[in-house]
């Protein structure tokens, strides 16, 4: 089959390769770098921990996918230091790994299974034994060396469903027909939908991720909810490197209040939180940008019009390997 793939960060791309990989002509549209909007950075965290069993299943299909990546690539996707889950939800979590038979253990303050560069270390904790930090960096070599070739570097301006049922793409380059399209462009997703009578949530939100100096050592990564302020992720993002994001409130980085407001919100809440919360040198050596969709939890959302699949949802970093496969299989069918 002719199939397009509109956005090429790291969901478009792992559907572009296991299209290639079954023999299709695939043509990727991506107007920015290969992972480079919400995909881009050099980490993010792995884990097992979730509410619904059944995203602990897909996490499971994901590692075993990243392990095939691994092999294939010659170097570790993921970075196997555990992830803490700390706050709200616990028993939830803790229930949901235990149906699937993902390894786990709640422990306390003091026990010593705890690696987090904190000032008072959390009452209670869900240690994810198999969780740990993805190396986007390995992640995106691999999946530009064996599909940058169907990339083209240009934006969509439209979409369309013909009367034959095939699907056309409008860009720069001109008008193309293709036998499907997946529809994985991020930010631009639900405007391109709407194209196509598909509905994707329109709201957008800024985040900012800030990343602070600490000391040398192989830190857990962590994803702490509490119930009586905003909640963060943290994890190690390189030697010496300890990334935060979120801890600032969720009206602070709404759209409306435009990019540079919003991280400057985001700029002061993670430098009071890393003051009081961590033990690290609060200063900011690095920061990663990005838009995201606001009040959507954990999981993955597909919609389907005829030809035109749609992806979306956040943190599908972790989940990368096998929505590159289950999607490529839909949108080939």
């Amino acid at each position: 089959m002719k199939i397009a793939v509109v956005g090429g960060g790291v969901v478009g791309m792992s559907a572009t390769v296991a299209l290639l990989d079954a023999g299709h002509d695939v043509t990727c549209y991506e107007p920015g770098p290969i992972m480079g909007e919400r995909s881009v950075g050099s980490t993010r965290i792995f884990r097992f921990a979730h509410v619904e069993p059944e995203l602990v299943r897909l996490a499971g299909e994901a590692r075993r996918g990243f392990d095939r990546w691994s092999e294939l690539a010659g170097r570790p996707m993921v970075l196997p230091v555990e992830c803490v889950i700390t706050g709200s939800d616990l028993v939830e979590r803790a229930s949901a790994m235990a149906e699937v038979g993902a390894d786990f253990e709640v422990v306390r303050a003091g026990s010593g299974r705890l690696r987090l560069p904190v000032r008072e270390e959390p009452a209670v904790a869900l240690v994810d034994v198999g969780g740990g930090v993805v190396d986007v960096d390995a992640v995106r070599a691999f999946l530009t060396e064996r599909g940058g070739r169907a990339v083209v570097h240009e934006p969509v301006y439209r979409l369309d469903v013909t009367a034959g049922g095939a699907v056309a793409v409008t860009a720069p380059g001109g008008r193309t027909e293709f036998d499907a399209l997946l529809l994985a462009a991020g930010a631009a997703t639900a405007h391109l939908a709407a194209q196509v009578g598909i509905h994707v949530p329109p709201l957008l939100a800024h985040h900012l991720r800030c990343t602070f100096p600490v000391a040398d050592g192989e830190w857990q990564a962590w994803i702490d909810l509490p119930r009586d302020r905003p909640g963060t992720y943290q994890h190690l993002a390189g030697p010496g490197r300890w990334a935060v994001g979120s801890a600032v409130e969720a009206a602070e980085v709404a759209w409306e209040r435009g990019r540079d407001a919003a991280e400057a919100a985001s700029r002061t809440a993670l430098l009071e939180y890393a003051r009081t919360h961590l033990a690290v040198d609060p200063t900011i050596v690095d920061e990663i940008y990005c838009t995201t969709v606001p009040n959507l939890d954990d999981g993955v959302h597909v919609r389907r019009n005829g030809p035109v699949v749609a992806n979306y949802g956040v943190n599908l970093m972790k989940f990368a390997p096998v929505l590159g496969r289950d999607l490529a299989a839909a949108v080939s069918t």
